[in-house]
């Protein structure tokens, strides 16, 4: 069944089932019929042969049925309503992550009766929503992060959008909410972006986070997939995610107690289901004055990722190689646009072994007997990289020499994407915006 589509359940009759007509022909299988369980004017399809009409045809009943389903909303439709308000614009040397936010933001409704509303730019308002909306109940819901970047040039750029459109749509597959077409959506968010321009941070150590939110708001306290949904757009000017500043060292508590993700599972995907029942975790992080969880997982404690990063390893490894290491994409871990911009740049260089495989605890504390560990640090969109001083595992500090050896590599590639993000280097890696 295609996106959108309305539910086909089996039933025992050959009648019609809760208003939606008997295809016309002779019914063959004895079992299988087309049921409109979804209310008037959600299409049904036909999972069985029926003599005399094309079983892939399927059925539509109630009003609307005339209506064509739009499988995805178009840039060109955009409507834009300017607000008539403008809110003062903050200091850029004195952001708090995610507290403030532009003059507008953009909406995209959907429904499986008939697909895509046309987007639409409107002044920055709370949402509505029915108390039954599924992503209220279930977490029926996805985001992303990106930002936008005022560069040396007053341009602004996007970084690598095109792999944020490509996680958010595996996302919507994972959540079962509705899939778009990812280059009107990036589209629609340049022209937003592009509204907001005096929003973007005069400054190379601020940007505009870019927050796109899908989530189903079907009005309904069933467990099912949605058949409304509600994509929605908003941006915030933002600093150093972390209060200790840009470049400056966390420590991370690594627990056995608490699992972010598991196989099979949805720690791949950007739900916010993943961080919020993080949270007591990361209470019992601060607890302990560490600033993130570095999640291990097995019973051999591998390494997978931190709390908002994903994390790599420079080091000597076991065969006397210099090598930079991090957690291979095996369904645990966020498949990060910074990852991958990191490890493609590495890999670029050529200057040593660039390595996505599993670490352990074990191997971490044996390299660092062995003095092989020369730094560790995580990786995000909100905070880029950030070096790692000291894991706080089994109730020992274990310390990472990372602040002692430069950071080098660490700061090499802050450097090199800082240059891309905000135009010092140029880059087909970036989009110029306005």
């Amino acid at each position: 069944m295609e996106a959108g589509a309305g539910l086909c359940v089996l039933v025992d009759r050959e009648e019609s089932y809760q208003g939606c007509p008997r295809p016309a022909g002779s019914f063959t299988s004895g079992r299988s019929l087309c049921a409109h369980v979804g209310g008037p004017g959600i299409a049904c399809q036909v999972l069985t042969n029926w003599q005399g009409r094309d079983r892939s045809s399927g059925c539509s009943a109630g009003e609307g049925g005339s209506k064509e389903m739009v499988k995805t909303f178009k840039a060109k439709d955009l409507i834009i309503t300017p607000s008539t308000s403008f809110k003062a614009k903050p200091d850029p040397n004195n952001l708090v992550f995610g507290t403030v936010f532009t003059d507008h933001m953009l909406t995209v409704e959907w429904s499986s009766e008939f697909g895509w509303e046309k987007p639409h730019i409107k002044p920055f308002q709370n949402l509505s929503l029915h108390p039954a909306s599924s992503t209220l109940h279930y977490a029926v819901e996805l985001f992303e992060g990106l930002k936008a970047y005022r560069g040396h040039d007053n341009k602004i750029r996007l970084f690598r959008p095109d792999l944020n459109m490509d996680r958010m749509y595996r996302s919507a597959v994972r959540a079962t909410l509705p899939v778009f077409d990812k280059e009107e959506l990036l589209q629609c968010i340049q022209q937003l972006v592009s509204l907001d321009k005096e929003w973007v941070p005069y400054s190379t150590a601020a940007s505009l986070y870019i927050r796109p939110t899908l989530i189903g708001t079907e009005h309904s306290l069933g467990i099912k997939k949605p058949s409304k949904a509600l994509l929605f757009v908003i941006l915030s000017p933002v600093g150093p995610y972390f209060s200790s500043g840009s470049f400056k060292p966390v420590t991370l508590w690594a627990t056995t107690q608490y699992v972010r993700a598991w196989q099979g599972g949805t720690g791949d995907c950007k739900m916010g289901g993943n961080y919020g029942s993080s949270l007591f975790a990361q209470c019992h992080a601060l607890e302990k004055r560490c600033q993130q969880v570095l999640w291990l997982y097995g019973e051999d404690h591998q390494i997978t990722e931190v709390g908002t990063m994903n994390l790599f390893l420079y080091w000597i490894n076991e065969d006397g190689e210099e090598e930079l290491a991090t957690p291979p994409l095996d369904g645990i871990i966020l498949p990060g646009v910074t990852r991958q911009s990191i490890l493609d740049l590495a890999r670029e260089w050529g200057e040593f072994k660039v390595s996505e495989r599993y670490l352990t605890m074990g191997d971490l504390t044996q390299a660092l007997e062995g003095n092989r560990v020369k730094e560790m640090f995580g990786s995000g969109t909100a905070c880029v990289v950030c070096p790692v001083s000291d894991i706080v595992y089994k109730d020992q500090i274990i310390h990472i020499p990372t602040m002692e050896n430069g950071p080098k590599l660490a700061n090499y590639i802050l450097d090199k994407l800082s240059d891309i993000q905000y135009g010092k280097e140029k880059s087909d890696w970036t989009i110029v915006v306005s």
